[in-house]
Order: structure tokens, then C-alpha cells, then sequence
């Protein structure tokens, strides 16, 4: 079979889209919650399990959809399916605005593990992998994952000024009604910005024709599943992205440490998420170049490591709210490895033999275990913290963190036993 990488590279705007297409689409779902979430328990009058089993939600219907939507990656071109996915996520966001009851917006969020997921998710990662072609895997994606981790940020920040901005002076003393005004603005103003971004996508998303026939499959069978099934690299990843994506999770919980341990207000948790995500972009093109030099399966076993060592500073209970610097130490250790393993874990295809063609195949199998966090972890993180206020049920949280990092570093380091003898 010919490959397509010897072939003339996309060109940089393609991954620039990509990059954008890559985080915005998740904005809504997770990463305003990410940052908002004190914000987002109150305006919604959820607890922390409700707030959990939403994400579960999610994460069912995702499970379907990496099934399903893998095969779709290698049948259509990326172009369409990730403009179409943004669109129908957009929407989304407006009936969210309205501050539906729970039960509605458990509705919203399985909709959103479709349009996410099935339109969008093997595209991305299919369309990246062809950009880095055949020694430019660690680089592009690092430069996906940081770039995504930048226009979180960025998003993070613009929702920090805009939720501020119409509360005003009032930060500390707002109600709850000037509060679900302040974050409804920043909702619209999302939606808004993830319907324009796929507009961008569908003109601009191009490839060369003669290259866009190499990647795609008339029809996906049997035979091409169990090809995929048969390679060790897919049973492999499907731990590794199963324990990374648990402490990518986990990171959601950072905001509300920042209320519930250090004392912050609602705008300063706010601002402590976006400062985890300005991490993220720095992290993923740094180690992009790092794994390009030596081994994408290397660095994301040191990354495993420094997660879980990053974890053990919040287990033992030191921080406290004089404690700052060790506070944003200790975050800044878990973020390194966290996003240093969420970069590199796809990047690791090419030096497990997975046939780019049947790319879209493999990320929809791997994906269907490796993203079950999306239905065990919000609940698990939900439960926790509810059922022990305070710094104890944060301990238990960065606890299951350590524990599945032990696990998911000793995949990643049979990973590069394994294809270091190849």
C-alpha cells in the first residue's frame, strides 16, 4: 500500500485550522467548565455529581461514536465532517444559554458527545497524522495539543474578562441572577465563535485533490478491523490513552481546589484554570520537538511519571492557602505531565505500525476504551468530592490520579520495550 507521506506536506494554515478546530469544538463542554466551574455549579444548581453524570452522558454516546465515526473518517473527507461537527456544536451552545433544568441538559451534553465525536474526533486526529508525514509525528501533534492548549486559554481568558466585565464591581457580592447573566454572555459569545471557526474550516480545510484519494477508503469491512486488531500498538494505547485521559480529567478539578482549599473568590479560581491552560501549549510543542529527537514511547513514559510525582504533593497535605508557591508548583508538575502524555499518545501511531489509510479505524477502537474516563471519571471525581468536603476528598481525587498514572506508565514504558526491538 502507498502511503502518502513521501508525498509534498500540507501547508501550515492546515494545521493552524486544525489546531483551532481542535479546541473550540470542546469549549462548550469541557472547557468552560474547566475554568468556570465553581460558576458553573451555582448558575445550573448542580452538585459535583451532577455535574459528573452530565459528563457521563457524554461520555456514552462518545463511545458509540468513536465506534462509528472512525469508520466515517476513512470514508469522507476531514473538511466536511469537522466544519459540520462545529456547526451542529454551536447550536448546542445556545439552548444551554437558556440554563435548561438538569434533565435537559444531560440531553445536551449526550448531543454534544455526538457532534464532538462522531463528526469530529477521528477526522482531526487522521488529518494531523497526515500533516506530520513520516518524522514529524512527535512535532505535529505537540504543535496540536499546544496549539489547542492556546486557544483554550485564550478562550479561558476572554470568558474571565467578559464575566467579570458585566458583573463589574460586584464580583464578590454578585447573586446568582447577575452571575447566569454574566455566564450566559460568555456562552453565546462561544457559540459564536465555534459556528464562525467552522465557516473557516469548510472553505479553507483543503487538501490536494490527488491526496485526499489516498487517505480514503471506498468501504470499510471486517478484514480491515481485525488488521487493526491485530497490531500490539492498538491494545497498547487503549490503556495508555484510558490512564492519561483519566488525569486530563482530573485537571478540571484545579478551579475548584482553588475555592475549596486555597479561598480564592469565583473570578480568581477562574483565572488559576486559565493558567493551567497557558501550560498546555507550551508543554505540547516542547515535547513535540523533544520526542522527534528521540522517541515519541520514551517521553510519554516520563510523563507518566511526572504526573504521578505531581500528584503525590497534593496526596500528602501540605498545601494550604499560605502555601501558594506550592500550590502553583504543584500544579504546574501535574500539568507538564498531563499534557506532555495527552500530546504524545497519538504520536506514538506511526512508530507502532498503524497504516495512516486505516487511521480513522484505529482511533475509533482505541478510543472506545481509551476515552471511558468520559463516563466513570466525572462521577468517580463527582462522588469524592461530595462525599468529603473539603481538602480530604481533593486528596482522594489526586490519589485515583496516582494510581492510574502507575498504571498507564508501565503501558507506555512495554510500549517502547516492544517497538525499540522492532
Amino acid at each position: 500500500m502507498s502511503e502518502p507521506y513521501q508525498k509534498k506536506s500540507a501547508p501550515w494554515h492546515y494545521l493552524l485550522l486544525l489546531i483551532l478546530a481542535g479546541e473550540t469544538v470542546f469549549i462548550l463542554p469541557f472547557v468552560l467548565p474547566r475554568v468556570f466551574r465553581p460558576t458553573v455549579l451555582e448558575v445550573f444548581s448542580l452538585s459535583n455529581t451532577q455535574l459528573g453524570l452530565c459528563f457521563s452522558v457524554y461520555g456514552i454516546v462518545a463511545m458509540i461514536s468513536y465506534l462509528f465515526g472512525g469508520a466515517l473518517a476513512d470514508k469522507y473527507p476531514p473538511r466536511k465532517l469537522i466544519a459540520m461537527a462545529l456547526w451542529l456544536t454551536a447550536l448546542g451552545g445556545l439552548v444551554c444559554a437558556t440554563y435548561p433544568g438538569y434533565g435537559l441538559l444531560r440531553v445536551v451534553y449526550g448531543y454534544w458527545g455526538f457532534t464532538t465525536i462522531f463528526l469530529f474526533w477521528a477526522p482531526m486526529i487522521k488529518a494531523t497524522r497526515l500533516w506530520g508525514g513520516e518524522n514529524a509525528q512527535g512535532r505535529a501533534f505537540g504543535y496540536l495539543d499546544g496549539g489547542r492548549g492556546l486557544v483554550g486559554a485564550l478562550f479561558g481568558a476572554m470568558g474571565v474578562l467578559v464575566f467579570a466585565w458585566v458583573i463589574g464591581e460586584g464580583t464578590v457580592s454578585a447573586g446568582l441572577r447577575e452571575n447566569q447573566e454574566a455566564f450566559a454572555r460568555v456562552i453565546l459569545i462561544s457559540s459564536f465563535l465555534v459556528g464562525l471557526v467552522g465557516v473557516l474550516v469548510w472553505f479553507f480545510l483543503k487538501m490536494d485533490r490527488e491526496k485526499e484519494v489516498t487517505i480514503i477508503l471506498d468501504q470499510i469491512s471486517l478484514k480491515e478491523v481485525r488488521q487493526v486488531l491485530r497490531l500490539p500498538a492498538v491494545w497498547l494505547l487503549m490503556v495508555i490513552i484510558l490512564c492519561a485521559y483519566v488525569g486530563y480529567k482530573i485537571t478540571d478539578v484545579f478551579s475548584l481546589y482553588a475555592v475549596d482549599v486555597m479561598q480564592y473568590d469565583q473570578v480568581a479560581a477562574a483565572q488559576v484554570g486559565t493558567f493551567l491552560l497557558f501550560i498546555r501549549p507550551v508543554v505540547g510543542i516542547t515535547i513535540g520537538f523533544l520526542a522527534d529527537r528521540s522517541r515519541s514511547s520514551l517521553w510519554l513514559t516520563i510523563s507518566f511519571v511526572v504526573a504521578g510525582l505531581g500528584a503525590v504533593l497534593f496526596i500528602v497535605g501540605w498545601i494550604s492557602p499560605s502555601t501558594t508557591l506550592l500550590f502553583f508548583t504543584s500544579v504546574l508538575v501535574v500539568a507538564i505531565g498531563v499534557y506532555a502524555a495527552r500530546s504524545l499518545y497519538f504520536a506514538v501511531m506511526q512508530e507502532g505500525k498503524i497504516p495512516l489509510v486505516l487511521t480513522g479505524t484505529a482511533v475509533g477502537l482505541i478510543s472506545l476504551i481509551g476515552y471511558t474516563p468520559d463516563i466513570f471519571a466525572g462521577p468517580a471525581m463527582g462522588y469524592l468530592l461530595d462525599a468529603y468536603p473539603g481538602e480530604k476528598g481533593h486528596q482522594l481525587v489526586f490519589l485515583m490520579l496516582a494510581l492510574f498514572y502507575l498504571f498507564g506508565g508501565i503501558a507506555a514504558f512495554g510500549y517502547y520495550r516492544i517497538h525499540k526491538k522492532k
